[in-house]
């Protein structure tokens, strides 16, 4: 019998407190799986109402076992809303890249947040849920603003183009648009069978049908 075994027979209660210390020690969750979880909670009851004794719960875990991996649940705020406001950000960026016409890249742009939305749609719904409670929550608001702005100024270089209706006001009309993709949060889920190309074209028809200029 090896050292081990006798010493193991010896004390029986070692197993079991070996046993004991691993699931009390390193989580049972990646970095990436423990936020996942964690956004996911915070959608259901609510960010303020979620405390770390609720994200350990939901996480079978314990607290100082998160901090493994975070400091506080405002770092995992902060990691989520940062991702999908970089890549929302993206979407606007890489379309005023390309140098089309305003209304091409308008569309490229309501197709690229649908996209983004489905994709990532625990952490888009955090975003869309923000109440402006801190100043973490309040810069993710203004970023979200800026984008807003942003396609406000696209819609308007496209009425100037004459591809778009002029008797809407632009900044109204962004806020419109993205009123309407923003709402998919409320209701898509992955399997009610809408691809995420099937959805982005029902919407970006739906948006650009309203808004382009009439034709003679």
């Amino acid at each position: 019998m090896s050292e081990i075994a006798t010493a193991d027979a010896e004390h029986p209660d070692r197993r079991a407190e070996a046993a004991r210390a691993g699931r009390r020690g390193r989580p049972g969750y990646d970095r990436e799986g423990l936020i996942r979880v964690c956004v996911e909670a915070f959608n259901r009851h609510g960010y303020e109402a979620t405390s770390m004794g609720v994200l350990a719960r939901e996480l079978g875990i314990s607290k100082s076992a998160i901090y493994h991996h975070v400091s506080s649940k405002e770092e995992i705020l902060d990691i989520a809303l940062s991702r999908s406001l970089a890549e929302l950000e993206r979407v606007v960026s890489e379309a005023e890249s390309r140098g089309a016409p305003a209304v091409d890249e308008l569309e490229e742009i309501i197709r690229g947040s649908v996209a983004v939305l489905t994709a990532s749609l625990p952490h888009v719904t955090l975003l869309l849920r923000l109440r402006g409670n801190s100043e973490l929550e309040i810069r993710a608001l203004q970023r979200r603003r800026e984008i807003t702005l942003r396609i406000a100024e696209l819609i308007r270089r496209a009425q100037d183009d004459g591809d778009l209706r002029d008797d809407v006001d632009a900044r109204t009309a962004s806020r419109l648009a993205m009123g309407m993709v923003n709402s998919i949060v409320d209701w898509y889920r992955p399997a009610d069978g809408h691809s995420d190309t099937t959805l982005a074209d029902m919407v970006t028809g739906l948006l650009l049908t309203g808004l382009r200029a009439p034709r003679s």
